[in-house]
């Protein structure tokens, strides 16, 4: 199956986990991208990975100035993108008491403004037909502790499905969101936290999964081609939740 033959798409956040699984089936179906990672090191592999039909962009999604060339970057491979998901982002998390301004400005500016210039700035390269995915997360329909600003921020990403969903309809540019759950990636990484304590926080994780595991990106990947399908013209201003249940069900 090529759902997505002659199509583009455009994946930050893309050398791994859910960015780079998309990438990967993108291409499998047929079409051509363009991912952007944080380190030239951590593109170049990825680009090797995923073959002939991949590009990559040294791009920081919290770095204004990185988002502002975005554009003019992407222009250098394409004229045209027809899938525009908005993956870049990792977590932090800390106590209201423990949190700082640091942690506070760099998780809004990554995945709140990174998020709303990222989608202003490649804009200009999508017609009717196109597709935008943003990735929001289950946190924000649960309390959770030491999630508060996190939480917050992809909140905010998660209003923006449906505010640039109600602008982009004339344009025929459909806009939905789909919604993690406990998904196997290195969203730890930047906590500060060992391996042995990232293993045991995930042990700990799972009981309260309904499906009693952690889902894998390629799944996430699954979702969020579904949205940029054919299959899925209809589909306009929706969340779509990846989660196992989890905000569905009680653990």
């Amino acid at each position: 199956m090529e759902r997505f033959k002659n199509k583009v798409a455009l994946i930050t956040g893309g050398t791994n986990g859910m960015g780079f699984a998309t990438a990967q089936k993108f291409i499998n179906e047929g079409g051509k991208v363009i991912i952007t990672g944080r380190s030239m090191e951590t593109v170049d592999i990825a680009v090797s990975k995923l073959g002939p039909q991949a590009h990559g962009l040294v791009s920081n999604a919290g770095t204004m100035a990185d988002v502002m060339q975005l554009r003019s970057e992407v222009e250098k491979y394409t004229d045209a993108i027809d899938l525009l998901f908005v993956n870049a982002g990792y977590g932090r998390f800390g106590g209201v008491e423990d949190v700082d301004e640091q942690h506070f400005d760099e998780l809004f500016n990554m995945l709140v403004k990174g998020t709303f210039f990222t989608v202003q700035q490649v804009l200009p390269l999508m017609s009717a037909g196109g597709a935008i995915v943003l990735n929001t997360s289950f946190v924000t329909q649960r309390g959770t502790s030491n999630f508060s600003v996190y939480s917050a921020a992809k909140s905010a990403v998660q209003s923006f499905i449906k505010t640039f969903a109600a602008e982009l309809a004339p344009r025929g540019i459909r806009v939905n969101g789909i919604s993690p759950g406990h998904i196997r990636t290195n969203i730890f990484n930047n906590t500060g936290l060992n391996a042995e304590q990232i293993a045991v926080a995930i042990d700990n994780i799972i009981p309260t999964i309904p499906l009693k595991r952690q889902g894998e990106p390629e799944e996430i990947a699954d979702a969020v081609l579904f949205l940029a399908s054919v299959e899925a013209t209809y589909i306009h201003g929706a969340e779509l939740a990846v989660d196992a249940g989890m905000t569905a069900i009680e653990g």
